[in-house]
């Protein structure tokens, strides 16, 4: 069975969430995306918490990703999606605090790895750090990783790559993917997700956002060239 990576729509241009996020979704939520997210700036979350449970009404998953790097500001972040009640958190730097309230509320955590800096988020370091900084993480029960691929200053490909085929866990692809190119190898290296944002915004994938959404998801499934082995079969969301 070949398992293919989902693609989470990020209501969300240059990493902060969209004012017009909720006419948005209202104008796609008949799509064929199942995952959903936003940014936890700027909307206000009242106006978060009414899109979320709207999105959650048609069956679809969802998500916050905080980019945030110190501990107070990963916590504020993590209450939001408390609040919002959604699925998974994605982001911040890893802290035990981010890390217990998660696990308290039953909110998947897939923190980022390596040296993230700046907004629209930019990484750095090392790939075996990396990937050893996942296995110490996985240790303390989090659910998977937010890997910035297209953001590393280093080898993406390489990056990618190495990480996925050395970290059994979800793994989800995010930022700055904009084009078929960059989507082929995702196909390839099979990750559990990846995200689409302001490539939707910009109309890299021609035509409504409705239509770039389906496209985008249906080049991923109908494609029949993958890597054998993939190894998040076992770890799809199910919530």
């Amino acid at each position: 069975m070949i398992n293919h990576p989902n693609l989470i729509v990020m209501l969300t241009t240059d990493d902060y969430t969209s004012a017009d996020a909720y006419n948005i979704f209202e104008c796609c939520k008949y799509s064929n995306a199942e995952y959903w997210g936003m940014k936890e700036a700027p909307l206000p979350v009242s106006d978060m918490k009414k899109l979320y449970s709207y999105m959650k009404k048609y069956n679809k998953k969802t998500i916050l990703e905080v980019v945030s790097y110190n501990e107070k500001e990963c916590i504020d972040g993590t209450k939001i999606a408390v609040e919002c009640n959604c699925d998974i958190l994605m982001g911040t730097y890893f802290f035990d605090s981010v890390n217990e309230i998660c696990i308290e509320n039953n909110i998947r955590y897939m923190p980022f790895v390596g040296e993230v800096t700046e907004r629209p988020s930019v990484l750095n370091g090392d790939i075996d750090e990396m990937i050893e900084q996942a296995y110490a993480l996985q240790k303390k029960g989090v659910y998977g990783f937010d890997l910035l691929g297209y953001r590393y200053t280093g080898n993406q490909q390489t990056l990618i790559n190495k990480f996925i085929c050395a970290v059994n866990a979800p793994i989800c692809i995010a930022g700055s993917i904009d084009n078929f190119e960059k989507l082929d190898f995702i196909r390839s290296s099979s990750p559990w997700a990846f995200t689409v944002g302001s490539a939707f915004f910009k109309n890299k994938f021609d035509g409504t956002f409705c239509e770039q959404i389906n496209k985008v998801c249906e080049y991923i499934q109908n494609n029949d060239v993958y890597k054998p082995g993939w190894k998040n079969a076992e770890k799809i969301l199910s919530v």
